[in-house]
């Protein structure tokens, strides 16, 4: 009677332990959408707005769910990478060395500790800020308190050749080492941590978003984004519809990512995965 009762247990625990398994899923194109005129580079989003930096035409603009242009940002000097923390935009400008902001009051120009080259990419979280600065090939971040530089040229650990996009999170630093051709992690100290993406043959790592599990970069020159988990293992590569990359975000659980040559908007849905016979 005793041994009946634990195996039914056994069968009851393994079965629920069944139940809760998740089911994989892999991120499948759902729709594109053709932008007008814009040859995006960064995009952020602002009160559930889709903003995009338009480099080559010198301007921000914010777009519906169609791709039409609503609102517009213009006189600015290549803007880049962008990001945003409520409502209020923060835009490297590449052309004029500067980060400047935008929002309800109006423009300004942020202060940081030191001058800057080619500013490729800003990341904000919270009262924390992060540049990726190109051609000085470092990164300048500020803790809420003060500003620290790390980095210089080259290929080796916590080395960058052209960082290009920038994110900070809860206790780490995430750069986009574009033509290192990989990712590099870092501390809030600027100590070196992890590297992924070294081993898959990428040209010009351009841009980086990371969520709460997964790591995106954009292999710009081969018309890719790859998907990695947190340890750097690589879980997706996505292809379809993807030409010149430059940059991606989550919003409402789905991936959004933009062109730059031919001005589109790719987004992506996660789907279970569909085993063939």
């Amino acid at each position: 009677m005793r041994k009946s009762i634990c195996i039914l247990i056994v069968l009851v625990f393994a079965s629920a332990c069944k139940e809760k398994s998740p089911t994989p899923k892999e991120w499948v194109l759902s729709k594109t959408i053709q932008l007008d005129g814009v040859n995006p580079i960064g995009l952020t989003q602002v009160n559930g707005a889709i903003w995009l930096s338009d480099g080559d035409h010198n301007r921000l603009v914010q777009i519906d769910t169609e791709g039409k242009i609503t609102e517009t940002v213009d006189s600015l000097d290549r803007p880049m990478h962008i990001d945003a923390i409520k409502e209020t935009i923060f835009i490297p400008q590449y052309g004029k060395d500067v980060i400047e902001t935008v929002d309800k009051k109006g423009r300004f120009i942020m202060q940081v500790s030191d001058s800057l080259d080619a500013p490729a990419g800003v990341s904000v979280y919270e009262n924390e800020r992060a540049i990726a600065d190109f051609y000085n090939n470092r990164i300048l971040y500020f803790d809420g308190a003060s500003w620290i530089s790390f980095g210089k040229e080259g290929k080796a650990e916590g080395e960058f050749y052209y960082p290009t996009d920038v994110q900070i999170t809860k206790d780490k630093i995430w750069v986009a080492d574009a033509y290192n051709n990989r990712v590099q992690v870092f501390d809030k100290k600027g100590g070196f941590l992890q590297m992924m993406g070294q081993n898959q043959k990428m040209n010009a790592a351009t841009g980086i978003f990371v969520s709460v599990d997964e790591v995106f970069v954009t292999d710009f020159e081969n018309n890719r984004v790859l998907v990695f988990d947190m340890m750097g293992e690589l879980q997706q590569v996505l292809k379809d519809q993807i030409e010149k990359p430059t940059d991606m975000m989550i919003k409402d659980d789905m991936l959004y990512v933009i062109n730059y040559r031919n001005g589109k908007l790719n987004i992506f849905d996660k789907q279970p995965i569909v085993v063939k016979d």
